[in-house]
């Protein structure tokens, strides 16, 4: 190993510690949560359970990104969303570049449930959580669509990243079906999100571990509000193009000479 290479690690260490540190508390927080929300969810009834479960995740959210940025590990610029935080039967849609997305939106809207995968209802750090805050699951679509169309009738507020999972063809991934159904039969507008980030950080493929260039930086910005349609096919091709043509000219935008200077990686 060359000399350039050991400096470079060593100088870099006390950053990958604390960004180690740091999501060690958030998956602290949110396996001390999960097992609080195990034992509520059997005696709760649903209104309150949900009520409690989704402010309680988007508060330890919102601790886990003001310890980041306290930290300096990470930057963060969301409050384009905090006027819309109280806003019932929204639904919120945005690109999935990294797997922080969703703690981004619901860290800000303490009364949106999320759709999620599966397997992620059964994850030891978050399924009972999301299970008592009545997180979506995306398993069955019939069943998705029904309960995603309750909630926002019940002035619930929905976030759906339409690609369905993290971006692997940049700038965006093919949408899904299902968020403008679901705006149609509830009668719910759809709210675009586009969150900026040039940093690789849990993005397809990143190993978690990796230690990325820091601070990490997350701009987000409100694009158009759709209105629902009775032509749901027509307007899900319309917000893929809306999204495509934003995110490709906002690529092209995008000067080097612009980029928040970080520390290097460490792999």
């Amino acid at each position: 190993m060359s000399m350039n290479r050991v400096l470079r690690i060593a100088s870099t260490l006390p950053l990958a510690l604390m960004l180690y540190a740091l999501l060690a508390f958030l998956g602290l927080i949110s396996l001390a949560w999960n097992l609080i929300a195990m034992l509520l969810y059997p005696v709760m009834p649903e209104a309150p359970a949900r009520a409690l479960g989704r402010m309680t995740i988007a508060f330890a959210y919102r601790m886990f990104w003001g310890l980041a940025s306290v930290t300096g590990m990470m930057r963060i610029d969301a409050s384009c969303l905090d006027r819309m935080r109280d806003e019932p039967g929204v639904i919120f849609v945005a690109n999935h570049p990294t797997m922080l997305d969703a703690l981004l939106l619901v860290a800000r809207l303490p009364r949106s449930a999320c759709i999620m995968k599966a397997d992620l209802l059964r994850n030891i750090f978050l399924g009972a959580g999301a299970r008592l805050a009545r997180y979506i699951s995306n398993e069955s679509a019939r069943t998705m669509v029904r309960l995603a169309v309750a909630d926002l009738r019940n002035g619930g507020q929905l976030v759906i990243f339409p690609e369905g999972t993290r971006t692997v063809t940049p700038p965006l991934n093919p949408f899904r079906p299902g968020v403008t159904l679901i705006a149609k039969l509830a009668q719910a507008p759809i709210q675009t999100v586009f969150i900026d980030t040039d940093s690789p950080y849990l993005a397809k493929g990143w190993p978690i571990w990796r230690v990325p260039p820091l601070p990490i930086v997350f701009t987000l910005r409100l694009g158009q509000r759709f209105a629902p349609t009775q032509h749901s096919d027509a307007l899900q091709s319309e917000l893929e193009q809306y999204f495509r043509q934003h995110m490709e000219q906002r690529a092209s935008d995008a000067s080097p000479a612009c980029q928040t200077p970080r520390a290097p990686t460490l792999s």
